[in-house]
């Protein structure tokens, strides 16, 4: 015998849940759960698990088993709260550690009891703290992207104050734009914030600008601490590349206290094929508990292979009951159009945030008459 004798660990009995698929036959599926059971909490063979307390309650646990379609099946499988540690880095690891290097294995869903979601503050603003924030109490939010990369900062900057000019709520930094030599970021910030507030005091309107914060851990939280200082409305991260759990640390500094909106650069990944996390879970569930008050996606029908339903679904996580957690706005981009406005408010509704970039140039040589024909076209739509 390896143990000798009943584990003295005081494990409370609260566990949450995780909805996974599974590709396979019956029974290499239910072989596949549970062997997920094993693997995301003791990683040992299952024949040497200690009986008790360690067998009982620490490895993970399978509620229910049942098909999904006609090649794959959905379980629920429950892992003890304790486990996580309290701590967002070691839930994520047990949700999808290493199972994430087994084909043919998603996670669907997350299910959490409230000892969980207490470690979690969740999004700063939320929707209605956006609203409140720029103003806006029913339309749904514009959204639009200095670029491309390589222009100036003073080139940014007129851009920005353009966007303003023509109504446009959040002018965010293009992702790919970060610290270069020809737009470094602290000019780039002040630039932007001041050319935002120049136009805001032309128009009345609260346009805010948010530049793209995303660089390595001993760096980012400084760049978010200077935003706030140089003028910035709101932040971007693309959580992908920095991690979840910094964007978490930087939602709940109160140093801080601005807007999030979480990037997918480096998460397609994830989603894209029989591996990975859902498109709800990853971009609504998932971005909710790390604080992002509104999630950037690719829109159906634009230049990415996102369908109409796993944007539903990114839209429905966006707001579905999770604890206390604040309601946060979807974002569809990725070849948005003014085009495809009518049909996505039809499909969001008007709590959604549209984000329109190099579409927005295509409308016209006049960029500010551009910006003012999506407002238009927006509040229009959205009276009807």
């Amino acid at each position: 015998m390896f143990f000798s004798g009943e584990s003295k660990l005081k494990v409370p009995c609260e566990r949450f849940i995780v909805i996974y698929k599974i590709w396979g036959s019956k029974d290499e599926s239910y072989a596949m759960a549970r062997d997920i059971c094993l693997e995301q909490t003791v990683e040992f063979p299952g024949e040497l698990v200690p009986e008790g307390l360690i067998a009982d309650n620490i490895v993970g646990r399978i509620e229910s088993f049942e098909p999904y379609d006609s090649e794959s099946f959905k379980t629920s499988i429950s892992y003890p709260a304790e486990g996580t540690a309290n701590e967002f880095t070691q839930f994520l690891n047990i949700v999808f550690g290493n199972i994430s290097l087994k084909p043919g294995i998603r996670v669907e869903r997350l299910e959490l009891p409230e000892v969980i979601l207490k470690s979690f503050k969740g999004p700063r603003f939320g929707r209605e703290g956006l609203r409140e924030l720029l103003g806006v109490k029913k339309r749904p939010l514009l959204f639009t992207a200095l670029k491309p990369l390589g222009l100036t900062n003073k080139e940014l900057a007129e851009l920005a104050y353009k966007f303003a000019l023509g109504g446009i709520d959040i002018i965010k930094d293009d992702h790919g734009i970060s610290n270069q030599a020809f737009s470094p970021f602290e000019e780039r910030v002040k630039l932007c914030s001041e050319a935002v507030q120049k136009a805001n005091n032309e128009t009345g309107y609260k346009s805010i600008y948010m530049p793209n914060i995303t660089s390595g851990s001993s760096e980012v939280v400084k760049r978010a601490l200077k935003a706030k200082k140089l003028g910035a409305g709101g932040l971007l991260i693309s959580p992908g590349l920095t991690g979840l759990d910094i964007m978490k640390d930087i939602a709940e500094d109160d140093h801080i206290a601005l807007p999030i909106i979480s990037h997918p650069a480096f998460q397609g990944s994830y989603v894209m094929s029989n591996n990975g996390i859902s498109h709800q879970a990853l971009f609504g569930q998932i971005a909710r508990l790390a604080g992002a008050d509104a999630t950037i996606y690719p829109n159906f029908g634009g230049r990415f292979s996102f369908t109409r339903e796993e944007c539903v679904s990114i839209a429905h996580a966006c707001e579905e009951k999770i604890g206390n957690l604040k309601n946060i706005f979807p974002c569809p981009a990725g070849g948005m159009s003014l085009e495809s406005i009518p049909e996505s408010l039809k499909v969001y509704g008007n709590d959604v945030i549209f984000l329109i970039g190099g579409g927005l140039f295509k409308h016209g040589p006049d960029i500010i008459e551009n910006s003012k024909y999506f407002r238009s076209l927006i509040e229009q739509l959205s009276e009807n």
